[in-house]
């Protein structure tokens, strides 16, 4: 008799490789998939039922914490389904872990070792604990993606309590001989190493992420001594069934900096030949009581199907009419390590890199300032460009992004939004913000 079918759900609001991955593996070991997303879920409670449609019989929580509008909302969504259905990944450890204090707090509580850290929710008193973290450390906000949302200071920089509406911690910058940055990440699925690779930093930058430039080489079969127990017992500090582990080495050994409950595949997929979603695919197979192939698991990784899945949801709107609507020009709330303004910004979609004021990121204390190679100029001479982190905040959302300082004292604008904030949103050229209003310009 044939095994009955489960029916794995992915609960994932943005169109990502990894959600796409994980469908596409459930596919491949003959079981359902289902894509839960905003437009095709409904939950009910009716004649004291709980009522899921589509229904499924397991969910892989895949819900993006680090950039969500709501993360509160986001968070009571998945627990709803939780109490009624198993899910991979628990709502509350991803939550917690999304938090680099909370999480760093649970891998303290059980002997994981991590750097010097530091909370301090005003000013006067970071400014009384930064000079124990020596002369250069790095200041974090406690919830930030890809590298964003963290800087490498001196004592000499001003900072503050708060970048944004995030609170922001200092932590220790762990020294090693290396000349070129370099960090571990580690794919843990269900107590089992899936794969690990070592992630250099990209030329002038000191953050390893491959969203940021940097590089990656296969790790899986050198990891040093200790690191994949380190890996997995950070993973059950926080309480996650899959987590990317992101670890450094210091003079005195390796230290966890914090654990991605949503890591990106592409990276280790490159570096690897291994992919995590059929491993993640089987776990939630096997959760809900179905059965697996591992023979197949073994074939599966050495791809990565991110193709659009054939459990699209069909009876809404497809997922590129998802992207929220902006005007050419909009109202934008810009932060620094010290102060936040509000300008409005024009969007430049054929730029790839959001491009800054010198003054206004002198106002909002946007630094430390970095070099960027910006190619060459029309003598064919190399040009290299001054950078800074600034937090983006717009059409109800916000994120960290590199933003390229020039002088724009005559300019219109005094910021220009390049593809790296408008990549998820989709641009009315015919509309502008304009004193408090939206104007629909004429033809």
């Amino acid at each position: 008799m044939a095994e009955h079918p489960v029916r794995v759900g992915v609960l994932s609001f943005h169109d990502s490789k990894e959600s796409k991955a994980i469908l596409n593996a459930v596919e491949d070991f003959g079981h359902e998939p289902v894509w839960l997303r905003e437009k095709n879920v409904l939950i009910r409670f009716t004649n004291g039922q709980f009522v899921l449609e589509p229904d499924v019989d397991v969910v892989v929580n895949r819900l993006l914490l680090s950039t969500a509008k709501q993360p509160t909302e986001a968070v009571g969504f998945a627990n709803t389904i939780a109490r009624f259905r198993p899910m991979v990944n628990d709502p509350d450890a991803a939550a917690l872990a999304s938090h680099k204090i909370a999480s760093a707090a649970a891998m303290v509580d059980d002997d994981v070792p991590v750097p010097e850290t530091a909370l301090a929710l005003g000013t006067t008193m970071l400014g009384q604990i930064s000079p124990t973290f020596g002369d250069e450390f790095v200041y974090k906000t406690t919830v930030g993606t890809h590298g964003g949302g963290a800087w490498k200071v001196r004592q000499t920089d001003l900072i503050t309590g708060t970048v944004g509406t995030r609170r922001a911690f200092l932590q220790e910058l762990v020294h090693t001989d290396r000349e070129r940055p370099r960090d571990l990440r580690v794919y843990v699925v269900d107590g089992s190493i899936v794969g690990a690779m070592y992630r250099y930093a990209a030329d002038d930058d000191w953050r390893t992420n491959i969203a940021r430039g940097g590089h990656a080489e296969d790790a899986t079969e050198t990891l040093p001594d200790g690191v994949d127990t380190i890996a997995k017992r950070a993973t059950d500090a926080v309480g996650l069934d899959c987590a990317g582990v992101d670890l450094i080495e210091g003079n005195d050994g390796w230290f966890v900096l914090e654990v991605n409950p949503t890591a990106g595949f592409k990276g280790l997929f490159q570096a690897t030949g291994r992919s995590p979603a059929p491993h993640i695919a089987k776990l939630a197979i096997e959760r809900a009581g179905g059965s697996v192939d591992t023979t197949l698991v073994a074939m599966l990784q050495s791809t990565l199907d991110d193709s659009i899945p054939s459990c699209v949801p069909m009876t809404v709107e497809p997922i590129e009419g998802e992207s929220p609507t902006i005007g050419l020009t909009e109202r934008v709330v810009i932060s620094g390590t010290t102060d936040t303004k509000t300008v409005i910004g024009r969007a430049e979609p054929v730029a790839s890199q959001t491009r800054i004021d010198l003054q206004l990121a002198a106002a909002i204390g946007a630094g430390p300032i970095q070099v960027s190679d910006a190619g060459s100029d029309q003598d064919g001479r190399n040009e290299r460009k001054p950078i800074v982190d600034v937090v983006v905040g717009i059409a109800g959302t916000e994120q960290t992004v590199n933003a390229q300082v020039e002088d724009r004292a005559e300019a219109t604008y005094p910021l220009l939004l390049g593809r790296d904030v408008l990549a998820d949103f989709q641009i009315d050229v015919g509309t502008r913000y304009q004193d408090g209003s939206t104007e629909t310009l004429g033809k």
